[in-house]
């Protein structure tokens, strides 16, 4: 895409602002490193564009906070006091899942609180609740067989108005890549980890 102009548009009878406006359903995947980061950079330009930006973590520790969700939870409050930017919103699996009646609704079942995420977000989707949604490591209850992959396929694919969708992590099934806008795989070439060196603060969290 030499100078940001497409090599060739299709002739399906839309208008390049139509064309320019469609949703996006992005997905980063690969065994390398960058996927969420790459996605939470994104949802920073959304919200300077003043998008409603939700963020739903899977499989992480509802205790363990990442550097981006301090950030993002920052730019909402100043959102809130000055109406700069857009609002946020972020939840994690399992007791960040505030919308349950009590934390302990699933208890330790793993695949019963990934799939109450994913009914949530389903609802607020159709519902059109926010303008740019990350689903941050969702391809792990996919690829486990947690949620239908079937069903979060054609979700997405019928998703009302104008809201974008990035997915992240490993191992994205087959049927999500062709059904997304953008997908970028993440290729280790290198990491610290290959020397024994554990995370860092400011580069893993």
């Amino acid at each position: 895409m030499p100078q940001g102009v497409p090599e060739k548009v299709p002739n399906d009878g839309l208008t390049t602002r139509q064309r320019r406006n469609t949703p996006v359903l992005g997905v980063h995947t690969g065994d390398g490193k960058g996927k969420s980061t790459a996605a939470f950079g994104m949802a920073m330009r959304a919200w300077n564009a003043g998008l409603n930006v939700a963020v739903f973590q899977f499989v992480k520790s509802a205790k363990w906070r990442v550097g981006e969700e301090s950030a993002l939870e920052a730019l909402g409050k100043l959102h809130e006091q000055t109406g700069e930017g857009g609002s946020v919103q972020w939840h994690k699996m399992g007791q960040g899942w505030s919308w349950l009646r009590s934390n302990t609704d699933h208890g330790d079942d793993h695949a019963d609180a990934a799939r109450a995420g994913w009914a949530e977000i389903s609802r607020r989707i159709a519902a059109q609740e926010h303008d740019f949604y990350v689903l941050d490591e969702f391809t792990y209850p996919l690829d486990w067989g947690w949620i239908d992959v079937d069903e979060v396929v054609e979700t997405l694919r019928i998703r009302p108005g104008r809201q974008h969708v990035i997915i992240t992590g490993r191992r994205a099934p087959q049927a999500l890549i062709d059904a997304a806008d953008l997908v970028t795989e993440m290729r280790k070439v290198a990491h610290p980890m290959d020397q024994g060196r554990k995370g860092q603060k400011g580069i893993e969290w």
